[in-house]
């Protein structure tokens, strides 16, 4: 089922973040090897849990935890 992968997805994110920080939506997907549409999902889920902040800096997607 979907859900249930884009939730291990959200946790996959969520644990980086955790880690490391702030880091590029580019940095996220190199690090998670999720694909562009697992990692958007993953960002969708937890934007929507209130648990990320994403801001676009110089045209670049900056994720943090909240």
């Amino acid at each position: 089922m979907l859900n249930e992968k884009f939730g291990i997805s959200a946790g996959l994110v969520w644990n980086l973040l955790n880690e490391n920080g702030p880091m590029n939506a580019k940095d996220i997907k190199k690090a998670s090897k999720l694909t562009d549409k697992d990692l958007f999902a993953a960002f969708g889920w937890l934007a929507r849990e209130d648990k990320i902040s994403i801001a676009d800096e110089e045209g670049e997607l900056i994720v943090s935890l909240l």
